[in-house]
């Protein structure tokens, strides 16, 4: 097996970036939507340690990036007291959905620095002045793009779930939310049946063309 243990380590530290960020953009987003809670814990913060999970920032993100699965990941989810919020459940839609456009706004601005840089091709076979900067540039694209489609997909426990949820009616929002225990089965099983390369790969290769 030929391992580049210099890429792994770049695509680690900027997954590991790219999650802090998006954490960290629902704790602002709560903040100043009314509800301190993260805020008094540190998790307004650029310190990925505050946010880092043992298992989804560290083990299956490497797990993955080794043996060429889908590279999955998340950090330790942001507390939020819903009750806090002047609009309830519209507040709540607004931070969930803060942590994908953090995502978004990360993966613009590397396919920004990709044009910008002088290089000869996009993307790991890069040559010229600009290529390292370009290669890492290149991770941050894919990463941060990957995991704003994926956050978005409406199972729990991801941003979309909540998303759904606070544009759905009260019943109909309660009725999903029964949903919430079964949501990891529904992941696993789009991951083994080859629907994550539909639902996620399609949108993902669609917006990745456009940015490039």
């Amino acid at each position: 097996m030929n391992i580049d243990f210099a890429q792994i380590f770049i695509s680690f530290l900027v997954l590991v970036f790219s999650l802090t960020v998006h954490e960290s953009a629902h704790a602002w987003a709560a903040d100043r939507l009314g509800d301190p809670t993260a805020r008094l814990l540190g998790r307004v913060s650029l310190n990925p340690f505050v946010h880092a999970d043992p298992i989804g920032t560290v083990l299956f993100p490497l797990v993955g990036m080794i043996s060429g699965a889908p590279l999955i990941g998340w950090a330790k989810p942001v507390p939020v007291a819903v009750w806090r919020f002047e609009r309830g459940r519209l507040d709540y839609l607004m931070v969930s959905v803060a942590g994908p456009i953090s995502n978004l706004c990360l993966a613009f601005l590397a396919a920004v620095a990709l044009r910008a840089l002088p290089m000869v091709a996009v993307g790991r076979t890069t040559a010229g002045v600009g290529a390292p900067l370009a290669n890492f540039a290149w991770d941050a694209l894919q990463i941060n793009l990957l995991l704003a489609i994926f956050n978005l997909l409406p199972i729990p426990p991801l941003d979309g779930s909540s998303v759904v949820s606070g544009l759905l009616p009260e019943r109909a929002a309660a009725a999903f939310d029964r949903l919430r225990p079964y949501g990891f089965v529904l992941l696993y099983a789009l991951l083994l049946s080859g629907g994550f390369s539909v639902v996620v790969g399609r949108p993902y290769h669609y917006v990745l063309s456009w940015l490039l």
